[in-house]
């Protein structure tokens, strides 16, 4: 449905995107991941015409999107992440609106009904978008890209500010729409594009770096030589002894799971598998066990790597808040998340204050502790007198 051939843009000598070529499938799910300046954004406006590339194609059901670009566009369905409403219409008038500009020729009143209960905005569609929460607001966004039932869509950032809640509902929403449609799918919330996606695309550089199912990016990034082990047994002792163990590089005990159980990192030297020397060396010593798996990498560590490289920063361990730093430098978190977060907690905030507010009434005080609060309150008047 989606083919991308040799494209390029360029701006000056900066190449923002370098000679990239993929596809996506009908009724594939794309994630579309970068850190900031990788290319990523320039990719998306490309795909969705709204700028040239330099040189390349970009394929939308088999039409070039800069040869014929309004029967490409016709196509496509695009939520930008500010999403385009005319915020003093009602979400009727508003989907009236774009159903008209697109000239849609399907039933207006059937095919309007089918979307407002597919985004479930049925019950808000006579408000004013402006009165409407966020999460609405960006359903009406989905909704108006939805309009004409075209068969790709190009989500970009489409649960950025929302609620727990509000997420995972628009996730359900986009894995329920990928049935039906070829979905790119852009976000810097690397879990949201592991939940949702068939296949994650990593741009860097102006350049692909990865292309592949998240599963296999794992597989294919982590070492094979690196294995985590839960043991129980005396700390100390497991620690020296796998440490004692032939080709064995590193051992680190990274997390206590109950009385004498620790899951040990253990690394051995590249192509030797030391599953049968540990095996044996817990046998003899009379430990046991309880869970032997190879060292995955999740999506973060996968992503990091990739963008960063095989540097030490990512051979040692990384804590999950060092993690999520490097993650918002690298992503570029932007500041209307940040402002959502803090909005999220200045309402959690209220809302316990209200609870307090309304839950607790203050006593009045006694007639023996009035008095005694007076006296008190004379002494240290009292003895500001004498200090002056």
């Amino acid at each position: 449905m989606i083919q991308v051939k040799n494209l390029s843009k360029h701006y000056g000598e900066k190449k923002a995107v370098d000679d990239i070529t993929f596809e996506v499938k009908d009724g594939e799910i794309l994630g579309f991941l970068g850190p900031n300046g990788a290319g990523k954004s320039t990719t998306m406006n490309m795909l969705t015409g709204y700028i040239s590339s330099t040189s390349g194609q970009a394929l939308i059901n088999g039409i070039d999107i800069m040869e014929n670009p309004k029967k490409a566009k016709s196509y496509i369905g695009y939520l930008p992440e500010i999403p385009p409403l005319y915020v003093d219409m009602t979400v009727k008038a508003y989907l009236d609106f774009v159903y008209d500009l697109k000239k849609c020729r399907l039933s207006r009143t059937k095919h309007l009904q089918e979307i407002y209960d597919l985004v479930k905005i049925t019950d808000v569609k006579d408000r004013i978008i402006k009165n409407l929460s966020k999460g609405y607001k960006q359903r009406v966004g989905l909704a108006q890209a939805l309009i004409g039932n075209p068969p790709v869509l190009i989500l970009d950032e489409p649960t950025v500010g929302l609620d727990p809640k509000q997420i995972i509902e628009i996730r359900a929403l986009i894995k329920k729409l990928g049935k039906n449609h070829t979905v790119i799918l852009s976000s810097h919330i690397l879990s949201e594009i592991q939940a949702v996606c068939d296949r994650i695309i990593i741009i860097n550089k102006g350049k692909i770096s990865a292309n592949d199912t998240t599963e296999n990016l794992s597989k294919n990034m982590t070492n094979d030589h690196k294995i985590i082990a839960q043991i129980e047994g005396p700390r100390e002792e497991v620690y020296k002894a796998v440490r004692a163990i032939k080709d064995v590089i590193s051992v680190r005990a990274d997390m206590n799971r109950g009385d004498n159980i620790y899951d040990y990192e253990i690394e051995a030297k590249p192509g030797v598998d030391i599953r049968k020397p540990l095996n044996k060396l817990v046998m003899e010593r009379n430990w046991y066990i309880l869970k032997l798996q190879p060292n995955e990498l999740t999506l973060e560590d996968v992503f990091l790597k990739i963008v960063m490289g095989d540097s030490p920063k990512i051979e040692q361990e990384l804590t999950d808040e060092k993690k999520a730093k490097i993650l918002d430098e690298v992503l570029g978190k932007k500041p209307e998340d940040k402002k959502a977060e803090a909005d999220k907690a200045i309402d959690e905030a209220q809302e316990k204050l209200k609870e307090v507010l309304n839950g607790i009434t203050p006593k009045k005080p006694s007639e023996k502790t009035q008095k005694l609060n007076t006296s008190l309150n004379k002494k240290k008047t009292d003895k500001k007198g004498d200090e002056k």
